[in-house]
């Protein structure tokens, strides 16, 4: 290239430099059709066909350069006797306002027939008259396939009785439906682009790592069981949802781009819970038999009692005590008087191990006015305390107050009776870790406390004698 046309002069060109040749846009044209996924067609006033794409080509076999300048379909792309028929309703686009929508079979190149879906429409000249029609068909079953994943995906997120999510790529939610946006506590517009962490106060490190290896490995084999609390106004509401998992690709990527995951679940909580009460009352229910198989096999009654309490302690609570009625069982009549009560066994309150039967000495424990013990013999009926939601240093000052280990956090006390008589109290304590005890629980230790005054009032029986 000479000097002065690399400075930006107008110079000629020289004898041996080509002139550039004239772009019309022709061949931009050839490229947008052939790049089209649609197949497209296009014909004069005439019904002579002008345009032909590569899409056409595949779907009908017939190459450009023996499609064009045909007329019309008659003879080679529609049967003869369908031919006028096909080419009036393609022709009618010309004086009709819109698109225009048709079916019908076209035959391929190697003799098959196929059937498309065609939309057509005029074209106009530069006077504003229709100077041809373009057509764009595809094959009807591939029609069929995008209208059916598209009905798919609107029922998925306006009618469908499970949640669906769409968590984009940063783990947001892009799109929610109406049964996820109940489940989650807010609208269907609110949640969107806000972080997991904003709509739960709980589970959201085990749901966003379960989206992110979706993002990178695909999705899990089985649906996940994901416990989570939702924030409500009302408080968090603890919920058990049973989750699916897809990672969603752009379909118009050569090469795999994640668009996200499609995150389908089910509130699952009631059948969870019921699950769970099941399995805890197999579990203590098989505590009580063999507590009772062992307890016979003890000479001392009032060892069996510590044999009781000793198996009641798996999975229900950290630490218990029995304490007995200074002078004895009291009856119904009785039950007005003050009352004091003596330890009778206590669990270790440090390292593990079995019950320990105190040494009789007669001296009632320090419980004060109103603790909980007390109120429980007195009413012959269970009650349950708690420290609540306290800091370290106040529940531990609550427990001592209590005479209770300084770790106890929740307790629940039931009355011990045998022969319409209250023989004293059992009192079962948890730490910190551990929920509070429910009504579930208040029966188990109604069941463990009967067995414990049976081999209680056994032991002062046979004392006596």
């Amino acid at each position: 290239m000479s000097a002065s046309r690399r400075s930006g002069t107008t110079d000629e060109l020289g004898p041996d430099e080509p002139e550039p040749p004239e772009r019309d846009g022709a061949d931009l044209l050839a490229a947008l059709l052939d790049g089209m996924d649609a197949a497209l067609c296009a014909f004069d006033a005439h019904g002579v066909v002008t345009h032909w794409n590569r899409e056409a080509e595949r779907i009908l076999g017939w190459s450009a350069a023996e499609a064009v300048g045909r007329q019309g379909f008659a003879g080679w792309a529609v049967r003869s006797a369908d031919a006028a028929e096909v080419e009036a309703r393609l022709l009618s686009a010309m004086n009709a306002p819109g698109r225009q929508v048709h079916e019908f079979a076209l035959l391929t190149k190697d003799g098959g027939r196929v059937l498309v879906r065609t939309q057509s429409a005029a074209v106009r000249g530069p006077d504003g008259k229709p100077a041809g029609v373009y057509c764009a068909f595809s094959e009807v079953h591939a029609q069929i396939d995008l209208e059916r994943s598209i009905a798919l995906s609107e029922a998925l997120f306006e009618d469908a009785s499970w949640g669906v999510v769409l968590v984009d790529a940063d783990l947001r939610p892009a799109v929610v439906n109406a049964h996820a946006a109940r489940a989650l506590g807010t609208g269907r517009t609110s949640a969107l682009g806000r972080p997991l962490g904003d709509l739960l106060s709980q589970g959201v490190e085990e749901l966003e790592s379960a989206l992110t290896h979706v993002l990178a490995e695909g999705a899990p084999p089985a649906p996940a069981e994901i416990w989570v609390a939702v924030r409500t106004p009302e408080g968090d509401r603890r919920r058990c949802w049973r989750s699916g998992f897809v990672r969603l690709a752009s379909p118009l990527a050569e090469e795999p781009v994640p668009l996200g995951v499609g995150w389908l679940f089910q509130d699952v909580t009631e059948a969870k819970q019921t699950e769970q009460e099941a399995s805890l009352l197999r579990f203590r229910s098989n505590q009580l038999h063999r507590a009772a198989r062992a307890a016979a096999e003890c000479e001392d009654p009032a060892e069996a009692a510590t044999v009781h309490l000793d198996f009641a302690l798996a999975g229900f609570a950290d630490h218990a005590l029995i304490d007995r009625i200074a002078g004895g069982p009291v009856t119904d009549a009785e039950a007005g008087e003050p009352l004091r009560l003596i330890r009778v066994a206590a669990t270790p309150s440090g390292a593990p191990g079995p019950s320990g039967l105190d040494t009789p000495a007669g001296l009632p424990v320090r419980y004060g006015d109103g603790h909980p013990a007390l109120q429980c013999a007195e009413r012959a009926g269970s009650v349950r305390a708690t420290a609540g939601n306290v800091s370290a240093e106040r529940a531990r000052a609550w427990a001592q107050e209590r005479q209770w280990p300084a770790d106890t956090v929740h307790a629940l006390c039931a009355v011990l009776r045998s022969r319409g008589r209250t023989l004293g109290v059992v009192t079962f304590l948890r730490g910190g870790g551990r929920t509070t005890f429910e009504r579930l629980d208040t029966a188990y230790a109604e069941d463990v406390a009967a067995h414990i005054a049976m081999a209680l009032d056994l032991a002062e029986a046979t004392k006596e004698k």
